[in-house]
């Protein structure tokens, strides 16, 4: 029977229109309520407000202000006027004017709540804003919030940041919720606040409790607010009014204000005693997520709250660090031996206690530690996050110096030691792959930071950042808006002549062109390259706050005095010359190469503008029907490619992604993710096709009947909390999947509490969500899974998985669910033999979860079954319920994807087949992932016999066998190790395509080969055109863009002539080859004679002791692979390399130089 579900609300905006109740709700849409719910409430006491809002997006806050456009139909009910900030002191300007309404003769309202947002800089940048204004005052039915976002940890910061010292600086009193349930609250008491004192009130967030999401319960909003009967407000008042001397904002600031906050603090319990103890001795003092570790730290140690009180513990939760009141802190204090504050990062409570306990005589004064303890010895870091099991391990060390009883402190010492063994455990996994965020497919940036030989370039804030990793000689960074001045204070001290900087048309609009300025006025030689992208993409793909053309740009850059302006376009037709500024060139962006080693040359500042779309702002678009679908795209011959990897030099691209093959690794395009760019058309190989008009065949879903399936049998209950780790890569959905546990648990009436660390995950990055779920909210109150108390790990990447922070949540008794095919990581773009260690990876995760794991190719099983493997997260979900190891009911769960309102049907199917898998089974050898033998040595040769007999006559194929008929002689004879069959295996191969290189005759061979055109149709439909992209030897003239022969584009009658001329390779070497005389051609077929010469050599010297060294030697003639000058440099790299293993071998110079 089928349990009715207990919330059943209409949609994902329930949280702006419920009243009452639980309601389902992220943080940054907690936020967006504030001033609703505040306006609701003034309108209940018969006041006439409305509110104005603005700031800077930045992690934690990247989505805010998304999430405020999209909810601007209740803004606009509750006359809310949401307004972005070009940047964030300009928009802590106009919030201050929002303060100044009742100055206006013809106000409309009685006041305007003001809510500012920015993450920590924003703050720092914000200081002489926020010190004007918070002297002046807020409006007496106004308030304003100024929301914070900080991140302690720096996971998607330039630097770590810390805002409660920046708003003490200004005199701000800052509140601090500790989890998200505190947020409505909180921030309807910060408005009062503000209001009655004045003040400013900063607000500040963290991703743990602003990125998470719960059902949080709106009886807060209701709560009446207490006006303090101790503290005699001025009879002026202390709120903004004009005229109004400076002096005297000071002195109300300075005597009044500040003392006003922390009366209201004081009268409405901002800071309280959560843990009280009859006989207390050892008292904790912990503040926002400090304090919901603090909590959860002394159930860690396995302590209940009676338990803790009997030991003489008492815990003190600060709701408003700074200014500390004084009276219940000093209450808290009395009669304790000591006090442990708890607070990340730098002090902000603990010397504000020691002041105020200073003047106490010393037998009445508690010990006081935190960042050090009484002999000044480190005690809780100054530079890291704090987690629960750090925290209790602090707890159980001064709990063991007090008078305890042995069992009390054998207990405790226990503790110490698991937790000890836990955290040791974790500090020694090492993840064998890791998974760094990259630039998408088709990002403009994969070109447009690309640097000259001999020059360096530095970055500022942006997705280019990214570029430090990606070994493209750009160093240094700087703060948003101080791009490419620090070049200004050095440049005059060094011979070093002239430098690029990156500089986004985000941050250009914000506070960039400042900085240019700047390096104009210094007289700086460089050259800003201004990303001009349509979009921030860095935070969601948001426009910038404004209006701002590239065609503007070049206008205000040249009346700002820049000489030289260089527009470089994806499309330059789409632009007039005329709209450009007077002297702009404009060009292709293939011309970004010789444009800046000129550049470089010339004194002075210039810059070039390199326009070209987002990639994922314009998939977004293209989804929404806004841009026209792909016209053009590119697909690889897998048997013409060599797998060199020139295509990812040329485009940085990581929609290129390994084919593996019986002929080695070879190179595809993911049509899925791949964004037309067609930069890698331009990497030197024929093997690149031109499709125009194909639409991306989507894989035939096999016809699966939905079976009738029985309700799973949930193994656990909700008594103690249950927690789920969900990991996975940005992009796929996995984001989706925590949000539809968490929903599917809230509406059958448990709690939960979701969290997504997610980063630059939109970049490819690695994606970790933190569910839990709970029957009351008070067993979930920190979102946060510890250390090693994972109940359920659902991997959708192993890569991801196998981090520390991931398998450090896991123990043996977590049961998996994990999904075993191999997303390829950014490093292939850089290493075309890099190895993803794909089975290590799911060793190391199985080594870290309970034996009764469940590992299929859930990617395999979506395409199969759905035939798109955007589905594989959501098959793995309805597998893992199905096995009854989420407690959840199918009725929520399904109601979840309805109110997610995304591809409702297909992904109400994708859960119903993950489950019917779950119930019935998988047999599939392909889906278990379960591989097939690699080949043998005998059956490498007989299959490379046969190919050279194609490539030219069976006498090549005679003359291979007989070599390494010799060879295989040589390597039984010598070697008795295991690596006989591998040194024979690397021979048979790397010979082969030594003796096979793919030239004209070849070339011409595989494009009239009966199969391609069937490869084509597999993977695109529609009335296609098709063109080849060729550089013909010896004709090809010169590309002086990109420094390498010409490639032409050729259409489809350019297959007709592949036959005549595949068939022409009997003359291939000859006399009357006309190919044979080209340079390329000889050097090939001298290489081939210094290979054989060299194996002679190695294998001469082959013995059980160096077997292993000579395998890895002869594996150098493996990378000799590409056309034309790649090949021309990867066989010279090969001579390198094989020369320097050969002289560790002791031969003689006459052997190896040869």
């Amino acid at each position: 029977m089928t349990i009715p579900l207990a919330h059943q609300p209409e949609d994902l905006f329930e949280c702006y229109r419920q009243e009452s109740g639980q309601v389902y709700m992220s943080g940054v849409q907690a936020l967006a309520r504030i001033p609703m719910a505040q306006v609701r409430r003034d309108k209940a006491a018969g006041l006439n407000t409305g509110g104005f809002i603005s700031g800077y997006r930045g992690s934690p806050l990247g989505l805010l202000d998304k999430t405020l456009q999209q909810a601007q139909a209740y803004l606009e009910q509750h006359n809310i006027r949401f307004q972005p900030g070009v940047n964030e002191e300009l928009a802590a300007t106009m919030v201050w004017g929002s303060q100044q309404l009742h100055l206006s003769k013809d106000a409309k309202f009685d006041g305007l709540v003001g809510m500012w947002y920015g993450k920590g800089p924003g703050v720092d940048r914000c200081g002489d804003v926020f010190k004007h204004a918070n002297a002046a005052g807020s409006a007496p039915h106004g308030g304003v919030l100024c929301v914070a976002g900080d991140d302690h940890g720096a996971k998607s910061s330039t630097v770590p940041h810390q805002s409660d010292h920046a708003f003490m600086s200004s005199t701000m009193p800052v509140l601090y919720p500790s989890s998200i349930h505190e947020y409505i609250w909180m921030g309807l008491a910060g408005i009062a606040m503000s209001r009655y004192s004045g003040c400013w009130v900063g607000f500040k967030v963290i991703s743990e409790t602003v990125e998470t999401t719960a059902a949080v319960n709106l009886a807060h909003e209701d709560i009446e607010f207490v006006i303090p009967d101790d503290f005699d407000i001025p009879s002026d008042g202390l709120n903004l009014r004009w005229p109004d001397d400076r002096m005297q904002q000071d002195s109300r600031l300075q005597n009044h204000k500040g003392y006003a906050a922390l009366a209201f603090a004081r009268a409405n319990g901002f800071n309280r005693v959560t843990l009280a103890s009859a006989k207390p001795r050892f008292g904790i003092v912990a503040s926002g997520k400090s304090y919901e570790e603090t909590r959860q730290a002394i159930h860690e140690l396995g302590l209940t709250d009676q338990q803790a009180a009997q030991m003489g513990i008492s815990v003190y939760k600060v709701g408003m660090p700074w200014p500390l009141e004084p009276q219940g802190i000093r209450a808290f204090s009395e009669g304790l031996e000591e006090i442990l504050i708890v607070e990340e990062r730098r002090e902000m409570i603990e010397n504000q206690i020691k002041q105020q306990l200073f003047n106490w005589r010393t037998q009445n004064r508690p010990r006081i530690i935190g960042k050090f303890d009484e002999l000044d010895r480190s005690l809780l870091p100054l530079d890291k996050e704090l987690d629960v099991p750090m925290v209790a391990k602090v707890i159980a060390q001064r709990l063991l110096k007090l008078d305890l009883d042995l069992d009390t402190k054998a207990h405790l010492t226990a503790q110490i030691a698991r937790i000890d063994a836990q955290h040791a455990a974790s500090s020694q996994m090492l993840a064998p792959v890791s998974r760094t965020p990259y630039f998408c497919a088709g990002c403009p940036h994969n070109t447009s930071t690309k640097v000259p030989e001999g020059s360096r370039a530095a970055v500022g804030i942006g997705c280019h950042f990214m570029v430090q990793w990606m070994d493209r000689n750009t160093e240094t960074f700087s703060q948003m808006g101080g791009e490419g001045t620090m070049w200004a204070g050095c440049a005059h001290f060094t011979d070093e002549a002239h430098q690029f900087v990156n500089l986004g048309d985000g941050t250009y609009f914000h506070s960039g062109s400042l900085a240019i300025r700047q390096s104009l006025a210094a007289g700086a030689n460089i050259t800003y390259k201004i990303l001009y992208n349509d979009a921030v993409a860095m935070t969601g793909g948001q426009s910038v706050d404004g209006n701002l053309s590239m065609p503007q740009i070049t206008h205000q850059l040249y009346h700002e005095g820049v000489q030289e302006i260089i527009v470089l376009a994806d499309n330059p037709s789409e632009f007039k010359q005329s709209e450009l500024a007077q002297g702009t060139y404009l060009g292709h962006r293939d011309e970004l190469e010789p444009i800046m080693l000129r550049l470089r040359e010339q004194q002075g500042l210039s810059v070039i503008v390199f326009q070209q779309t987002c990639a994922t702002e314009k998939r977004r678009l293209r989804k929404q029907g806004k841009v026209a679908a792909i016209k053009t795209r590119a697909w690889i011959h897998p048997e013409i490619c060599e797998g060199c990897g020139d295509c990812s030099v040329q485009s940085n691209c990581v929609a290129i992604e390994p084919l593996d093959t019986n002929l080695g690794r070879k190179r595809k395009i993911n049509q899925s993710s791949c964004n037309a760019d067609l930069s890698c058309v331009k990497g030197f190989c024929p093997s690149f096709i031109t499709i125009e008009g194909a639409q991306v065949r989507k894989p035939k879903a096999q016809s699966q009947e939905l079976m009738a399936l029985p309700e799973p049998a949930p193994h656990v209950g909700l008594e103690q909390p249950f927690n789920i780790a969900v990991t996975g890569v940005g992009g796929t959905g996995v984001l989706t999947i925590g949000a539809l546990l968490g929903m599917a648990a809230h509406l059958d009436g448990n709690a939960f509490m979701t969290l997504d660390f997610s980063g630059l995950a939109q970049k490819g990055g690695a994606v970790l969500s933190h569910v839990r779920l709970a029957a009351t909210p008070e067993q979930v109150t920190t979102p946060r899974i510890v250390e090693g108390r994972a109940d359920l790990l659902l991997a959708a990447d192993a890569v991801v998985t196998v981090a520390p922070s991931v398998l450090g949540l896991c123990s043996q008794n977590t049961q998996a669910v994990i999904s075993s095919h191999l997303i390829p990581v950014s490093n292939f773009v850089q290493d075309a033999d890099f190895e993803f260690k794909q089975d290590e990876c799911l060793d190391l995760i199985a080594s870290h979860v309970s034996s009764q794991r469940h590992q299929l190719d859930f990617h395999k099983l979506a395409l199969q079954q759905m035939g798109d493997t955007i589905f594989a997260n959501v098959m793995l979900l309805g597998f893992a319920v199905q096995k009854g190891l989420v407690p959840v009911s199918i009725a929520a769960l399904e109601q979840a994807v309805q109110l997610n309102g995304v591809a409702i049907d297909a992904n109400l199917r994708a859960l119903h087949l993950g489950r019917q898998l779950a119930h019935r089974g998988v047999e599939q050898p392909q889906v278990l992932q379960i591989k097939p033998s690699a080949p043998s040595y005998e059956d490498i040769l007989t299959d490379r016999a046969q190919r050279l007999v194609s490539y030219q006559n069976q006498a090549l194929a005679d003359r291979y066998t007989n070599q390494l008929g010799r060879w295989q002689q040589l390597v039984d004879d010598k070697s008795t190790t295991n690596l006989s069959q591998s040194l024979k295996q690397v021979l048979a191969s790397s010979y082969f395509k030594l003796l096979a290189v793919k030239d004209e005759y070849e070339v011409a061979r595989l494009f009239s080969q009966p199969g391609f055109k069937a490869q084509l149709d597999k993977e695109f439909s529609g009335n296609y055109k098709l063109s080849l992209n060729l550089s013909p030897l010896g004709f090809a003239g010169w590309n002086k863009n990109l420094n390498q022969p010409n490639k032409y584009r050729m259409g489809s009658w350019m297959l007709k002539l592949m036959k005549p001329l595949s068939l022409l390779k009997g003359i291939r070497g000859t006399a009357i080859d006309p190919y044979s005389y080209h340079s390329e051609r000889q050097a090939e077929r001298a290489f081939v004679g210094y290979y054989v010469a060299q194996i002679e050599r190695l294998l001469e010297q082959l013995d059980a002791t160096n077997a292993a060294q000579i395998l890895a030697t002869i594996k150098h003639f493996d990378k000799v692979r590409g056309y034309g000058y790649v090949r021309a440099e990867s066989m010279a790299a090969a001579k390198t390399q094989v020369a320097a293993e050969l002289r560790s071998f002791s031969l003689d110079e006459q052997a190896y130089a040869a």
